[in-house]
């Protein structure tokens, strides 16, 4: 199934099967073309998805703004600049793709006030879906339980509201990890090999509940298809840390994820301690040279 492998970050598994689709309907074309391109997206893979963009319907050529957003050396600003003229102007508001791509814009720019007044009011459960994210990233878990609610009344048993329960519970701690450990579980049985992702998830509630070795297992095996993936990287240092392993382990990890996401919010956070320790530990050096 083409979106519950998008779903979980398995996105050559999400190509593979949108190839092999053959749609019934135009809206069955438009939706299998929409995974197709934002799984090839996911994969960095921006230049497949710029040809093919111009012949694509129309609906679909929001793709091309995120893909200028996340392309190495985009002039952001400039950017957000033009989906904030887009969402005033509001003739683009009726397209689930534009308010995807608007909102994803936003969350990266930590902006997630504007993200969720693109996403207030939408019906369908992946927006959603991304609405409980970013009031959990606000640490509002109060209103992400509600918006749970509406999915679950959507769809109980689907694979956004099962991803959407865990990263509630493992926001909350306490008895809930272990339920965002089994969910997590529960998704790798059903649908197979999990992505960055729910994997990152999934060995956090290992890890919370101590279990550093299947933490480790869970992101090896997720960081197998996706080697340079940030949260991996992050979380093998972490659980490397913290599994006997020599400390020289997290050190390559901590450095592949700093030379390769110098702009992620951990690197960002770190190079800025480092250098204020760098700044403090020099006004405490000898005048004197001993």
């Amino acid at each position: 199934d083409v979106k519950n492998a998008f779903y979980i970050g398995n996105y050559q598994q999400a190509i593979n099967e949108a190839q092999n689709v053959t749609p019934s309907t135009p809206l069955v074309a438009l939706q299998r073309d929409a995974f197709l391109y934002r799984s090839y997206i996911a994969q960095g893979n921006f230049r497949i998805v710029m040809q093919e963009l111009k012949t694509a319907d129309p609906m679909l050529q929001p793709l091309k703004t995120l893909v200028d957003y996340l392309s190495p050396g985009a002039n952001k600003p400039v950017i957000v600049a033009d989906i904030d003229a887009r969402v005033a102007k509001g003739t683009e508001l009726i397209n689930d793709i534009f308010l995807l791509v608007a909102a994803t814009i936003y969350y990266h720019e930590d902006n997630y006030e504007a993200a969720l007044k693109i996403l207030h009011g939408s019906e369908s459960l992946e927006l959603r879906s991304f609405t409980l994210q970013c009031l959990l990233a606000m640490n509002r878990p109060d209103l992400a339980k509600k918006q749970l609610k509406l999915l679950q009344d959507i769809e109980d048993d689907g694979t956004l509201t099962q991803l959407a329960q865990a990263w509630l519970n493992l926001t909350q701690g306490g008895p809930g990890v272990q339920d965002a450990h089994y969910s997590i579980m529960e998704l790798s049985e059903k649908l197979g090999a999990l992505g960055a992702g729910p994997a990152a998830v999934g060995a956090a509630a290992a890890a919370s509940r101590g279990m550093w070795e299947e933490a480790e297992q869970m992101l090896r095996e997720a960081q197998a298809r996706n080697p340079h993936q940030p949260e991996l990287l992050l979380g093998l240092a972490i659980t490397a840390a913290h599994s006997g392993k020599p400390a020289e382990v997290s050190s390559r990890y901590l450095a592949q994820l700093l030379d390769s996401h110098p702009d992620h919010p951990f690197s960002k956070d770190y190079n800025a301690k480092t250098n204020e320790f760098k700044r403090l530990a020099a006004q405490y050096q000898p005048s004197v040279p001993t």
